[in-house]
């Protein structure tokens, strides 16, 4: 079964599809030398419909600047007008008639969201995100007070001696960032932006299921 990954990144959500056994196609308008499957440079907004609609099924990450915390947080950094994506990324897969899932930070407007964490999945981050699918999806409960405390992958770099900015411990070197995430070919910023694959494995084993079942049903 094929999958497309829309602003795909450094493919962590494409390297979840795959271990759940789906052949995945990036697509993102810049370009992505760390991906690890085919890629496509290009707008997301200008792909052809026809295109959209010949893979079984469709993941999306719209940029998520414009619905994170931290654009309300930090005060002092410059307000800059980033774009709000996920409605008409929402009306082009509606009308490709794929399952599709959409994923964002909280925040962000989805319908219906599930919340998926790290500690979910025994990783050192706990990295919530919300995924929109169209299709329904079992969810398991978070489980921060039986996970050990967890590691920071954000920011320009590991943490630097006598750094101190985060709470929580921050990743000291790019292995152990990588580590946390469970992804070992990304280097550090786009680590620091992408969605664990165990988060899109979970998903992708289900919506293989409702796949299959619309196969046999046909």
């Amino acid at each position: 079964m094929r999958l497309l990954d829309l602003f795909c990144g450094a493919g962590g959500a494409a390297m979840g599809y795959h271990r759940a056994g789906f052949e995945v196609v990036g697509v993102d308008l810049n370009p992505q030398p760390h991906f690890p499957f085919e890629f496509i440079q290009s707008d997301v907004l200008a792909l052809e419909p026809a295109f959209v609609a010949s893979f079984d099924a469709i993941h999306a990450s719209p940029p998520c600047q414009a619905y994170t915390g931290m654009q309300r947080i930090n005060t002092r950094a410059p307000k800059r007008d980033h774009p709000k994506l996920v409605e008409p990324v929402r009306e082009k897969l509606i009308a490709s008639g794929a399952l599709y899932v959409i994923e964002n930070v909280p925040g962000a407007p989805l319908i219906d969201p599930i919340t998926l964490c790290g500690s979910m999945f025994g990783l050192g981050v706990r990295r919530h995100r919300l995924f929109e699918c169209n299709f329904m999806v079992m969810v398991p409960q978070c489980r921060h007070a039986q996970s050990a405390r967890p590691i920071a992958v954000y920011g320009d770099h590991p943490q630097q001696p006598g750094d101190k900015t985060y709470r929580v411990n921050r990743a000291r070197t790019l292995a152990e960032g990588q580590e946390a995430m469970g992804i070992d070919w990304m280097p550090w910023r786009p680590l620091t932006q992408a969605i664990p694959p165990a988060m899109t494995e979970f998903i992708g084993k289900q919506l293989r299921t409702h796949l299959e079942a619309e196969r046999l049903a046909a």
